[in-house]
């Protein structure tokens, strides 16, 4: 293949991150990562605003820098932040500010003791909540706030990747579809009777593609993938083998994600659009690594109060314990539904089996981590995954598992398989990538793409 290098660009909410990827040996070659500071003012406190045009020239620029640093440059791929929306012309620009998945205006009231997210979910028949790019979409559209000009919407990364190819109008793929709402996962496309039954205009919707493929080119002649959803960008650029492994993310949340080739409609676990050849299972907890943040700054806060003085940042000192202690008879058990779950937001956590014996730190610091890996496996549980389809590696990611060596053995030993661990922590910038080679045609398909990843 000569000189590959590939662009992977993560379009997220705090942060816009780049890396430079070699399509021959998948060694990470760059990463840059700058702060996303395109958040616009607002009056109202629910509106969770962000300037699309300061995050293209954000992104224009980082582009041009790898470019010159890395040329040749084979192709780009693009991934982001989800569910958000923005509406674009009749030429493919940016007519309104971008409006994130952060934005609150879908639990305002509407009507009937109703929130506009409730309201739109009981007429489209789909399960939808406030920062849905369709429940952002129908508040705008009853309250007067859709621009004249609007000709479609998409995604912010969407957004991105149709400058960068010099488009003027957008093609989703259908994980990105999939995050704004109203879209039939099963056949691949948006549902026009939720659309009309919403009263949206169907045709502001746009054309969604499950392939992976190039949307178009760059000035500089470099083809640019059609964007991907993060989960799937992150599973893409986590695990090697996409039918064989269970990907376990813990970050501040904490979400499981495995392949299957069929539809299931009946899953307990959520049903997200993959490729072509599948979908991915996913179950998610929302409180992961926050719950042994919270832990931590009770820890702060008592070492303060005792002493008068700020105490310092006790993570390690509570790895380095929960490493050593022999915590084995009288474990604590801790739910660490701290948030609830999705389908239970007001459930709260709760600690079992407290007695004299086990009112220490160290019982409290290993229940915190075992709790977390429990609602993920019991999650892996729930999805009655056969024995036969049962994944044979176990892959780990997000900060939170990868600097805490206690919650990885946690994790291993609950799911009762060896854990991996990517070499880089960029993954769906990585992922993203890694489909843009297979879309510019660098790489056969996503499988001989993965199989470039690289563990510890």
């Amino acid at each position: 293949m000569g000189n590959v290098r590939a662009i992977g660009l993560d379009i997220g909410t705090t942060t816009l991150c780049a890396v430079v990827l070699d399509g021959e040996s998948g060694d990470l070659l760059e990463t840059l990562t700058i702060p996303n500071d395109s958040a616009l003012k607002s009056d109202q406190p629910w509106a969770q605003l962000q300037d699309p045009q300061l995050t293209i020239a954000n992104i224009e620029k980082i582009v041009r820098e790898l470019e010159l640093r890395h040329a040749p440059i084979a192709c780009i791929g693009l991934t982001g932040q989800m569910h958000g929306i923005l509406y674009l012309d009749e030429a493919g620009n940016a007519v309104s500010p971008l409006y994130t998945w952060q934005d609150g205006r879908g639990n305002l009231a509407y009507r009937d003791g109703l929130s506009y997210a409730e309201f739109l979910s009981q007429a489209s028949g789909y399960k939808l909540a406030s920062g849905f790019g369709g429940v952002t979409h129908f508040y705008n559209l009853l309250n007067g706030l859709v621009p004249d000009s609007a000709r479609s919407v998409c995604t912010i990364y969407d957004y991105v990747g149709l400058k960068l190819s010099e488009g003027s109008r957008p093609v989703l793929h259908a994980s990105s579809a999939a995050s704004l709402g109203c879209f039939d996962i099963e056949a691949g496309v948006f549902d026009r009777r939720a659309l009309l039954a919403a009263g949206f205009d169907e045709s502001i919707f746009p054309a969604v593609s499950r392939e992976v493929e190039v949307i178009g080119k760059t000035a500089s002649n470099i083809p640019v993938a059609v964007a991907i959803g993060d989960n799937q960008a992150s599973f893409i650029g986590s695990v090697n083998q996409s039918e064989a492994c269970l990907l376990v993310n813990i970050g501040t949340s904490g979400q499981i994600s495995l392949f299957t080739q069929r539809y299931l409609k009946n899953s307990p676990l959520e049903i997200r659009p993959f490729s072509t050849d599948g979908f991915l299972m996913v179950g998610a907890s929302l409180c992961g690594g926050r719950a042994y943040a919270l832990l931590e700054g009770f820890f702060r806060a008592v070492v303060e109060m005792a002493t008068g003085k700020p105490a310092p940042v006790l993570y390690e000192t509570m790895n380095e314990l929960a490493g050593v202690s022999p915590v084995q008879e009288q474990k604590l058990e801790i739910s660490t539904q701290f948030s609830g779950t999705r389908e239970r937001p007001w459930q709260r956590a709760v600690i079992s089996n407290l007695g004299v014996d086990n009112f220490t730190p160290a019982h409290f610091i290993v229940g915190v981590l075992e709790g977390v890996a429990r609602e993920l496996h019991d999650l892996y549980q729930s999805a009655g995954v056969e024995d036969s389809a049962r994944p044979k590696k176990l892959v780990g990611s997000g900060n939170a598992l990868r600097l805490c060596l206690p919650l990885q053995k946690l994790v291993s030993e609950m799911f009762g398989m060896p854990l991996s661990i990517p070499r880089y922590k960029e993954e769906a910038a990585c992922g993203a990538a890694l489909f843009a080679l297979v879309a510019a045609g660098y790489q056969k398909s996503l499988a001989d793409a993965q199989a470039l990843l690289h563990y510890e």
